[in-house]
């Protein structure tokens, strides 16, 4: 198992069991990588255009365009390119980072608050999808991130913004969140394919969204939306967000017959895959859950409870932190391994792992251990005081350990977690 993935693996592997933990981890990303899994998910024999169990036969096309947007969207394209060659058209995707393509267009956007820049490349796909005909296979990556990075058209992306800032401290979960986000797009809540309509569409789907709420993917641009205005209104009301233009999605079912959206990756796959290479390991390993929505409090406490002798406990989701006061630097990983300290004994690691590697910041995520609390109680670092601020990030790097770097992976799948134990 490579642990490439980990930039920093020679400075945090200092145990027997960090370097196992940190190999089940690797395992989880090894298995969502994105050019691999759109090399394994795709193939042409023929004609035959062939996308996991479906098939479309391209001779039936004259064109074929590719759009993307998401954190997974430009590795994508460059793998696309690979799988399809010159029979690709054009195509414009939007990732956090450009990558080199021969014929598809890249463009790196902001993530998570929408920017003018994301309006452009929106308005970049809008033009290549309402010029779609029924002559058109358009293939659209849609992955983790997009919520943020498609926007169209402008007036979506100051709405955007204040959604964002209004959410931070609200409590909404990302299904109520992504509802309000349909609401307010030209694109989301299947806009995009009734742009698209009525060419050929496939929608190849990254799934950041914990559990199998596909349609909540970047808001759904290929799925026909089951909210309404008036679900929007309810959730804005709800959580007093603020004054928001809310409009209808389209309903109509001729907009989605040829709309083909198939799942390529969600988390499950990066937990099951973390699974079987713990059962490789020699752990008894057992999946807690793929839907980790509850306080960071209350996932602590469902590892904890199932902890024993050689087993490792595998999560994912997106365990809610609420900030009630404006915090320092970090995200929900970082956090949580927080929580985590103080609570392992000394036969115990804990990982909670940003997916797309950055999470809210430099970092991926952090590894704990009763090695780091000892290292904690030997210093004068003040642990609840950076709990109280909301500043993980400065309280890892102050301790000099416990941080994993990965760099942006070009995957997201929400977080994964992992808890090992393992006395020799």
């Amino acid at each position: 198992m490579s642990t490439d993935w980990i930039k920093n693996y020679k400075d945090i592997a200092t145990s027997k069991n960090r370097e196992l933990a940190l190999d089940i981890a690797s395992a989880g990303l090894d298995a969502i990588n994105t050019r691999q899994v759109i090399k394994n998910s795709l193939k042409i024999e023929g004609n035959i255009l062939y996308v996991l169990s479906e098939q479309f036969d391209l001779s039936k096309f004259k064109r074929i365009k590719v759009l993307g947007f998401g954190k997974a969207s430009c590795d994508a394209a460059q793998a696309l390119e690979e799988v399809l060659g010159k029979k690709i058209d054009e195509g414009v995707v939007i990732g956090l980072e450009a990558k080199t393509c021969e014929v598809i267009q890249t463009f790196k956007g902001t993530h998570p608050r929408p920017s003018p820049e994301n309006v452009i490349v929106g308005e970049k796909i809008n033009e290549i999808a309402k010029n779609a005909t029924e002559d058109d296979l358009v293939i659209v990556v849609v992955s983790g991130g997009g919520s943020a990075l498609l926007c169209y058209p402008m007036a979506e992306c100051d709405e955007g913004v204040k959604l964002y800032n209004a959410s931070i401290k609200s409590g909404i979960s990302i299904k109520e969140l992504n509802t309000v986000r349909k609401h307010i797009s030209g694109m989301k809540g299947g806009e995009l394919a009734k742009i698209l309509y009525p060419a050929t569409v496939i929608g190849l789907i990254f799934s950041d969204v914990p559990g199998n709420n596909f349609a909540d993917v970047a808001s759904g641009p290929t799925y026909k939306d089951e909210t309404t205005q008036a679900d929007a209104r309810a959730i804005v009301d709800k959580y007093n967000l603020g004054d928001f233009s809310l409009t209808d999605t389209p309903k109509e079912d001729k907009y989605f017959d040829r709309v083909h959206n198939i799942v390529l990756v969600s988390n499950k796959t990066a937990v099951e895959a973390m699974n079987i290479r713990a059962n490789e390991l020699g752990f008894s390993s057992k999946i807690i859950s793929y839907e980790l929505y509850d306080s960071q409090d209350e996932v602590m406490k469902m590892f904890l409870a199932k902890a024993q002798n050689n087993t490792a406990l595998l999560g994912a989701g997106e365990p809610s932190l609420k900030i009630d006061k404006p915090g320092g630097s970090g995200g929900r990983n970082l956090f949580l391994g927080m929580k985590a300290i103080g609570k392992l004994d000394k036969d115990s690691v804990f990982i909670a792992l940003a997916s797309d590697g950055l999470d809210n910041c430099t970092a991926a995520g952090a590894i704990v251990d009763l090695t780091l609390s000892e290292k904690l109680k030997s210093s004068r670092i003040d642990l609840a005081d950076y709990l109280s601020r909301y500043d993980a990030l400065a309280f890892f790097e102050k301790l000099g350990d416990g941080l994993i770097l990965t760099g942006p992976t070009g995957a997201n799948v929400s977080d994964i977690m992992l808890l090992i134990t393992r006395n020799d």
